[in-house]
């Protein structure tokens, strides 16, 4: 009799989307879909921040709509440059749904269009209410601790 169960048990929990129907992932396929494949853009409902301390610096896009022309040039802009983005650890992430009220739209509290740029520590470290250029955020990525700490890193070896 147990058996049966077992194998009902586990044919469901092998039927499970990859992101949760709360809306948000799992931290490990989160992270190792960003490994796989780091210019991916992740919806703000599948993203979960606490999975992505210490590993990723996300970038997060929010805008009222997916038509907003800031938004698109934003995107542009990050799109163009990807490489840039993917050698910081940099994780791109968008919010155009204000209905939906994502967990990260709650906590950064845009007003239409918005850029913010999150540390490996969690930390937001920069807000524009503008597109910004990813030479710009390049640098100022460049400028924080950790990365310097990455630089030297990667220098000795």
């Amino acid at each position: 009799m147990t058996r049966p169960i077992a194998l009902i048990s586990l044919v469901f929990l092998a039927a499970q989307p990859a992101f949760a129907t709360d809306g948000t992932e799992a931290p490990a396929s989160l992270i190792e879909t960003w490994e796989a494949a780091p210019e991916t853009v992740f919806e703000a409902e599948a993203v979960d921040l606490a999975a992505l301390k210490w590993r990723a610096r996300p970038v997060v896009v929010l805008a009222d709509t997916p038509d907003d022309p800031a938004f698109r040039q934003q995107m542009e802009l990050l799109r163009a440059r990807a490489d840039e983005l993917i050698e910081r650890d940099v994780l791109v992430i968008t919010d155009t749904d204000p209905g939906a009220g994502s967990a990260l739209r709650r906590k950064l509290r845009p007003r239409g269009f918005m850029l913010v740029l999150i540390g490996k520590d969690g930390g937001v470290k920069l807000r524009k209410p503008f597109p910004w250029d990813v030479r710009a955020l390049s640098r100022q990525i460049d400028k924080m601790p950790m990365r310097q700490q990455e630089i030297r890193a990667n220098q000795g070896r």
